[in-house]
């Protein structure tokens, strides 16, 4: 019962660690079944010998110090080292001064001897510690093993001092960047690359949750922790082991726990609180009857009870253990969530704010109509591929595909220029072409006309003429719709599309998916504006989530209460910016995302009303003497077992 308590907060890393060395080394298991199962066979002949022998309570006392001692060592350890570190009040704490005072009892005048309680006491906190080490263990393992994702061996093509070019087995650890990596079929990816020959299906199941497989063939990225189903292909590593897909998730899932939940926080300093104060209520209640009269073995006895019953474990252990589950649930789905804080906040979102392109939309654009004035469409087209030749949007992607000669054809571009929420100008064989939105041909005095297509529209001037106009458009995802209907389904009060597209495009997309509001035609400062003045509106205890694709999107989603990005396999600023990451661009997961965290909330409260429960009535009953020694111990190793097994709920999703 000790992992995460309360006076381990303090140092994270070795939370995890401290306790459990006993538990979970290989044998640690064996040593420990061992041990409790030599100590019952002690027990039961120390109870035969009080019974059979009548010997003086000084030698009993021995007899019973052996199976004492012998499941008790550890604890007393624990609890000498909590008390030399200033950290006195621990379970262990509570746990050896009960069975000492028990031991103790029996030599006090007309008292009963309470040797096998005290031993029993020991003997079913070891159990419960070794269950509980085991719980969190398989909690541990059944994450590992969904993120099963971590690459044994990279095979490297390297040459060797004859100059053949041979393959070498090394850890994926070192690979270089820009080396030729060859992967089999059947094994993992073990870096993020690209493919130089072959093709092959990718299975990205336990990083996206998609069953589907990926077909990927030359020129495709492949990102590390997919499994190559069919082909040999030879990848050009074009990240670090460190950098890559695989050791980001593995490490985000590894620190998930510690970014503590308010649920968490709230039990390490409750249990601050109340150990001490339910030390000095034992001692009340062992001296104050006494003062007026009482039998002081008795009190002493009752005091006794009353700090095994009080000890705090199934809080401290079941609700961290919970969160740990929830997050792993959530990670087998393709859902990372950065921290069980972020559970807390997902479990009350009252407002969900979208960036549409490459959020709601594909964001992959496609030119769909050329309407050139006064040049043919050829010429437009080529023209507004050249300016937009260096630009990293999409829909500067999306011309250079609709004509692809662009990259051979020799012209010669100069003085490139990007203008921020109008677009870009460049000097294409000694014309200034501007190729932009109505803002941009404004500027340039050009006489735009407007056009009868919905789409995203790039008009085009040259040397301050306008040319004509690109529609280019953008597809709604599949499961866009699905996502917003869930979300209003949970109660979600308020959908809002936030989007730099033009107005008319950003209503067909807020009309086709009811969305609640939607602005369009924002510059990326707008978008963290309007964010800001929702932040304002939202109701008290409800919480704003930002949906975005990442690569403007990371102020926004660092200023939201949850930053959700589409992992889309490796926008990497998204994932670092984003709380939580969808792994496979579904919106229809945020949905999802929420109904893990509210079901894991509820097992995490389940946990804490039921713990404190049974200690209350279990506390009263010692009190007034109903309660004996060993209901004390049960109620306590048997609340933390229980809730243990409910947290474990948590997993399953």
């Amino acid at each position: 019962m000790a992992h995460s308590h309360e006076h381990h907060h303090h140092c994270e890393a070795c939370s995890h660690e401290h306790h459990h060395e006993h538990h979970h080394e290989e044998g640690g298991l064996k040593r420990q079944l061992t041990l409790i199962g030599i100590t019952v066979v002690l027990l039961i002949i120390a109870v035969l010998i009080e019974k059979n022998l009548n010997l003086p309570t000084w030698q009993l006392l021995l007899v019973y110090l052996v199976p004492y001692l012998l499941i008790g060592h550890e604890t007393l350890h624990e609890a000498w080292e909590g008390i030399t570190h200033g950290d006195a009040f621990n379970e262990h704490f509570l746990m050896s001064v009960a069975t000492i005072g028990a031991l103790c009892i029996g030599f006090l005048p007309g008292a009963e001897t309470e040797f096998p309680e005290a031993v029993f006491v020991m003997l079913f906190f070891q159990v419960g510690e070794l269950f509980e080490g085991y719980a969190e263990g398989k909690s541990r393992e059944s994450i590992a093993h969904l993120m099963d994702i971590r690459p044994d061996v990279a095979h490297v093509e390297r040459s060797q001092e004859s100059g053949v070019r041979s393959q070498e087995d090394v850890s994926p650890e070192s690979v270089a960047v820009g080396e030729t990596i060859v992967i089999r079929p059947g094994e993992k990816v073990p870096l993020d690359g690209v493919i130089l020959e072959g093709s092959t299906a990718l299975n990205t199941v336990a990083l996206t949750g998609e069953t589907l497989p990926r077909e990927v063939s030359e020129g495709d990225e492949v990102i590390s922790g997919c499994v190559n189903l069919s082909g040999v292909v030879k990848v050009r590593t074009t990240k670090a082991f460190g950098e890559s897909t695989v050791a980001k998730i593995i490490n985000l899932v590894e620190h998930a726990s510690e970014n503590k939940s308010q649920s968490e926080a709230f039990i390490t300093r409750f249990a601050r609180i109340y150990t001490p104060v339910v030390v000095f209520l034992a001692l009340a209640l062992a001296i104050i009857p006494t003062l007026f009269g009482g039998n002081f073995a008795t009190w002493l006895y009752r005091a006794l009870m009353f700090l095994v019953v009080s000890c705090p474990c199934a809080l401290v252990i079941s609700v961290p253990l919970t969160f740990f589950g929830g997050i792993g649930g959530a990670s087998r789905n393709g859902i990372l969530v950065k921290g069980a804080n972020y559970m807390d906040v997902l479990a009350k979102i009252g407002t969900v704010v979208f960036d549409k392109t490459g959020t709601l939309t594909h964001g992959q654009f496609a030119v769909s109509a050329v309407h050139p004035d006064h040049c043919d469409e050829h010429q437009l087209l080529h023209l507004a591929a050249h300016v937009e030749h260096f630009s990293t949007h999409p829909i500067g992607a999306a011309l250079r595909d609709a004509f692809p000669e662009e990259a051979t054809d020799g012209c010669k571009i100069s003085d490139v220029e990007e203008i921020a929420g109008h677009g870009i100008r460049a000097n294409v064989e000694g014309r200034l072409v501007s190729v932009g939105n109505t803002k941009m041909m404004d500027a340039v005095g050009a006489k735009w006309h407007d056009c009868h297509h919905v789409g995203t529209i790039i008009h085009v001037a040259i040397d301050g003429e306008y040319a004509g106009h690109i529609v280019i458009n953008d597809k709604i995802k599949d499961d866009s719709a699905e996502a917003i209907a869930s979300l209003k389904a949970l109660g979600v009060a308020k959908t809002v599309m936030l989007t730099g597209d033009r107005k008319e495009v950003g209503e067909l997309v807020a009309h086709t998916l009811h969305l609640s509001e939607y602005h369009a035609e924002l510059l990326p400062a707008d978008k963290v504006a309007h964010v800001e003045r929702l932040l304002a509106e939202k109701l008290e205890g409800s919480y704003l989530a930002f949906v975005g694709d990442g690569i403007n999107d990371a102020p926004v989603l660092a200023r939201a209460d949850v930053g959700i990005a589409m992992g889309g396999l490796g926008s990497d600023a998204a994932i670092e910016a984003a709380d939580v990451v969808l792994m496979d661009d579904k919106p229809s997961k945020i949905a999802k995302a929420i109904r893990i965290a509210r079901r894991t909330l509820s097992i995490a409260r389940q946990n804490v009303w039921f713990a404190i429960g049974v200690k209350v009535a279990v506390l009263i009953l010692a009190a007034l003497g109903i309660a004996t020694m060993w209901l004390a111990v049960f109620a306590d190793v048997g609340v933390t077992v229980l809730a243990v097994l409910n947290a474990m709920r948590a997993l399953k999703v």
